[in-house]
């Protein structure tokens, strides 16, 4: 049986990894071995940087913020507490163009981080909202004229789910059983129907 080396495959992997190894130095642009070394080692740093960028970037936007902001006599976290306090939804990475580029601009945002820190708005504090009892109200469907009755199968209400039982309620023109469990839904429903 002949030897097989799969040689094709083997050249086209290794230039793949050469041509990748393009503009390195020395051996680890020509040889095999160290280049593809170098290779993986690129994209292990290549990994790792896509991460550190984001945050590189966000250290610079809020390093030229506060900058500027010194300028206008006013501290980088004020800034964004101010902003925050007045509702202006303005990014770090604006925020850094407007001070770089377009000074007035800049001046203006912080005179209004400025008025909403000296006059914060009146908080509004949120009650805690306390479960009522639900009162059960029985409502009849509308009489439609009398047709012959056929005698109807008892329908099991116990084997549907919430939101079955929830639209069957619904189209029984039933009220304020969104909020009922389902042994309370139940009920209603069998009430209703007798």
């Amino acid at each position: 049986m002949p030897r097989v080396k799969n040689s094709k495959v083997t050249r086209a992997r290794r230039k793949k990894v050469l041509k990748q190894a393009k503009g390195y130095f020395g051996s680890k642009r020509t040889l095999y071995r160290t280049a593809n070394e170098q290779v993986m080692r690129s994209m292990r740093y290549q990994y790792r940087d896509r991460k550190q960028r984001k945050r590189q970037f966000r250290k610079l936007w809020i390093t030229r913020i506060n900058a500027a902001c010194k300028l206008n006599d006013m501290k980088y976290s004020q800034l964004i507490h101010g902003l925050k306090l007045a509702n202006v939804d303005i990014n770090r990475k604006i925020l850094a163009d407007l001070a770089v580029h377009d000074a007035k601009a800049f001046t203006q945002l912080t005179n209004i981080a400025k008025e909403a820190i000296k006059n914060p708005p009146a908080k509004v504090e949120a009650k805690p909202v306390v479960k009522s009892e639900i009162k059960k109200v029985e409502t009849k469907p509308a009489e439609k004229p009398a047709a012959p009755k056929a005698p109807k199968a008892k329908v099991e209400y116990s084997a549907k789910t919430v939101s079955e039982l929830k639209e069957i309620a619904k189209d029984m023109g039933l009220t304020g059983y969104s909020a009922l469990k389902k042994a309370e839904l139940v009920e209603l429903i069998e009430a209703n129907v007798k």
